[in-house]
């Protein structure tokens, strides 16, 4: 593709060089830049892409999108400044890709908790439908049958332009994706065309990127105020934040809610490990998924297949075959009838969700013992609070490691400990390696507890160190339970 095509729509501040060249590739890390490719100079938190330009062009990039033009120009390289390399990416790699998003019906999904179970839902009952489909979500990136591991919630722009046109490739009609804070705050849909937005909840997580609430609230919101006036833009009205992302958005504007009067509403009949009663829109329908916050998840996902055109009793009819995403409300059983839950739950919000659903559909004579931690390398005033919710909620608590990444495990344990209160130290232990939580968990278990472990959902690994150890919490948890004699 020509240089001046990839360009369109990008607001240059200084070039120098030919636009007349073709490109084969797109980089912004210099140890993957090939032959008449672009290198895009990006500061980030780690290292400065400008330190590598000249590096980059002795690579074969032919190339350079930076911020601060260099002091000295090479031959046969044009050199491209603009005010934001992390926009200019975004919009750069649409235009590489032939605009992926604008041939297919996008529609993104963001919130604190919430967001992998609504696109799985979404992509589900798509497929269901009879549609090609793709997905893209923090547990897997699918395209029809054909899955795609995910690293990140939300790709870069690269790898995301690169995904939306395999799936136009392919005729998928639809694509269900996870946005992130952190994608919107990097510009990583920047140049992006969705046909609609859903806001789940928000709630305290990841002030470690974004410093403070507000700022990780204006990521939120500045998702629906980028969608075009043909997009919809449908929020959770329970959730005062909803109101919030709608100030400002061009996008039709709807809402769903099982407190208050909204577009889409629906009333929790009966809710029990088996799954959920609800009545949606007046229909009596019975889910296979637990809890009242998938409640919301159904109602948001309901929603949307409405606003997209299709019919009503089938969209329910089809939902309530459906199961949720992996690691979410994920629960077994053994012989002593010793329920375990396993919970992707790494938020304060999202543990006391997941405990109050158990404490709606528990007898009132079983144990709730819940198994935590809190990952390494993250927001970490959220962790007291975590401890907190856990122990207010739970009969007995064990405080253990979850991906310490770089961090002390013990450190980050102690850190927890912070928001133990004296009344609720009599019910918590601290036992750092995670599977010995576990063990320990399922030998405290008398017939008829209920075990919640909290924090890795889907996750197959344990990350210590830089070095992703194979660790299933699922597979322990069903192991330790079935060893229970």
């Amino acid at each position: 593709m020509q240089l001046q095509e990839i360009l369109y729509g990008v607001s240059i501040v200084n070039l120098v060089g030919n636009t007349n060249r073709d490109i084969h590739a797109l980089s912004f890390d210099s140890r993957h830049v090939i032959a008449d490719s672009i290198f895009f100079a990006i500061k980030g938190s780690q290292s400065d892409g400008h330190i590598y330009i000249d590096q980059t062009i002795e690579a074969g990039a032919t190339v350079v999108v930076c911020e601060v033009m260099p002091e000295k120009f090479q031959d046969n390289v044009t050199y491209v400044e603009v005010l934001d390399s992390h926009i200019a990416l975004g919009k750069m790699a649409a235009n590489f890709y032939g605009n992926p998003s604008a041939k297919i019906q996008l529609v993104g999904i963001t919130g604190t908790n919430g967001k992998t179970t609504i696109g799985t839902l979404l992509f589900k009952l798509y497929r269901e439908l009879g549609y090609k489909v793709g997905l893209i979500s923090t547990v897997q990136n699918q395209i029809n049958d054909t899955i795609i591991p995910a690293t990140h919630t939300t790709p870069n722009p690269i790898a995301l332009n690169e995904l939306l046109s395999k799936m136009v490739d392919t005729g998928c009609v639809y694509c269900f994706m996870e946005v992130s804070s952190h994608a919107v705050s990097q510009h990583r849909i920047e140049g992006l065309q969705f046909a609609g937005g859903v806001f789940s909840n928000l709630s305290h997580d990841h002030l470690d990127f974004h410093k403070t609430f507000d700022n990780y609230l204006k990521a939120k919101k500045a998702f629906f105020d980028g969608l075009p006036k043909t997009a919809f833009a449908l929020v959770n009205a329970d959730d005062k934040n909803g109101a919030v992302m709608l100030q400002n958005t061009k996008a039709s504007k709807k809402t769903y809610a099982l407190k208050q009067m909204a577009d889409f509403k629906a009333r929790i009949i009966e809710n029990r490990f088996s799954g959920l009663n609800l009545e949606i829109d007046e229909v009596d329908v019975f889910f296979k998924l637990v809890g009242s916050f998938n409640a919301y998840n159904l109602l948001a996902v309901y929603g949307t297949a409405m606003l997209l055109g299709e019919d009503k009793l089938n969209v329910l009819t089809l939902l309530s075959s459906l199961t949720g995403a992996e690691g979410r409300f994920d629960y077994v059983s053994n012989k002593q009838n010793i329920i375990g839950i396993v919970d992707y739950a790494h938020t304060p919000d999202a543990v006391q969700n997941v405990l109050s659903t158990i404490q709606d559909i528990r007898k009132g004579t079983e144990q709730v013992i819940t198994i935590i931690g809190c990952g390494g390398d993250r927001d970490k005033t959220k962790r007291p609070i975590m401890a907190q919710v856990a122990c207010d909620w739970s009969d007995k608590v064990i405080l253990t490691s979850d991906n310490p990444r770089t961090e002390d495990p013990q450190a980050i344990v102690q850190e927890m400990e912070a928001g133990v209160s004296p009344t609720n130290r009599r019910k918590t232990l601290t036992i750092v390696d995670r599977k010995e939580a576990i063990k320990t968990a399922c030998h405290l278990a008398k017939p008829g507890d209920i075990i919640l472990l909290a924090g890795k959902g889907h996750e197959k690994y344990q990350e210590i160190n830089g070095v992703r150890y194979h660790f299933d919490d699922k597979e322990v948890l069903t192991e330790q339970l079935n060893l229970i004699s």
